[in-house]
């Protein structure tokens, strides 16, 4: 009797109630409450501050359109230029050098000590920014850095239109540090995927390195490429503290301008203006993002 009545209370495997039971809850999405917290409380939360407050008074009032219409400004038109550019540019370097790596790394052992030694100095610097990173190249190839110093010394003077390295063009520069390694996490499991036996088969019909590439390969890493060339955009579009360090005065990209806006005196009334700078990246953002994802879906469908 007692067999029975447990039997009769049970949950199957599939999720249904047994029949004259009660539905057992599952368990199994508790652990991921601690993630749902996190990303809750320290990225939808002031997100969805800073979207409302772009829509704010300043001054406590209700409903605006003022914070946007004031992105329409020269200075900050020309910051949201600065930023594509130096994303899109530091992007297409990192991609482009961070593919080739990847590809090189690929074609060893999987469980060889180098790739192991190489991915994990790519973890390291593909977070190395910041103050850290600016100093490291201000000592460098700064104005008065190692390098700079060498070369001068040798008849070679590499800032002789200008010290360019804290300008946009000095940006791509220390930016496409962080990037490439970067690249070469996120595209090598893509490069992974291609199985040498496709290769194989090409050369077994005919097929040169060239076919193989066109036809085979080509066609299955381009999502991927675009997708992590999509993620270093984005991941340099948001980039601040690099930046900062390196360029003290004014605001030439947007993240900068943000900054400004607050640390710096506001005109009365536009006291919201750096969440209306944010809102804008964040809708630039949404949009690359959105591609990443889009293009990521195409790229594990033969990954699997």
């Amino acid at each position: 009797m007692a067999l029975d009545l447990a039997e009769a209370t049970s949950t199957p495997a599939d999720g249904r109630p047994a029949k004259g039971g009660r539905r057992r809850l599952p368990l199994a999405w508790l652990g991921g409450v601690p993630f749902i917290g996190y990303v809750s409380i320290f990225l939808l939360l002031p997100t969805a501050i800073v979207i409302f407050g772009a829509f704010l008074k300043g001054n406590g009032g209700g409903f605006t359109l003022d914070n946007l219409k004031s992105l329409n400004q020269d200075y900050v038109r020309s910051a949201f230029e600065n930023s594509v550019i130096l994303s899109a540019a530091s992007a297409l370097i990192g991609a482009v050098v961070g593919g080739v790596f990847a590809y090189v790394i690929a074609t060893g052992r999987r469980d060889g000590t180098m790739r192991r030694i190489v991915t994990s100095a790519c973890g390291v610097l593909a977070q190395f920014g910041g103050v850290t990173l600016a100093f490291a190249f201000i000592a460098t190839i700064g104005g008065a850095g190692f390098i700079t110093v060498f070369l001068a010394n040798h008849g070679i003077d590499i800032y002789s239109d200008g010290v360019w390295l804290y300008k946009l063009n000095g940006l791509v520069l220390v930016y496409t540090y962080f990037q490439i390694p970067l690249m070469v996490l996120v595209f090598l499991p893509a490069v992974d995927g291609i199985r040498p036996q496709w290769r194989e088969a090409a050369e077994s019909l005919g097929g040169t390195t060239w076919h193989y590439w066109r036809h085979v390969a080509g066609p299955l890493l381009f999502p991927a490429f675009i997708g992590s060339a999509l993620l270093l955009f984005a991941n340099a579009f948001s980039a601040y503290a690099t930046a900062a360090a390196l360029v003290s005065q004014g605001g030439i990209i947007v993240p900068l301008q943000i900054g400004n806006s607050l640390s710096s005196e506001v005109i009365v009334g536009q006291q919201n203006y750096g969440k209306a700078l944010a809102f804008g990246m964040i809708v630039v953002v949404a949009i690359v993002m959105a591609l990443y994802v889009v293009l990521q879906r195409r790229t594990t469908k033969w990954l699997k």
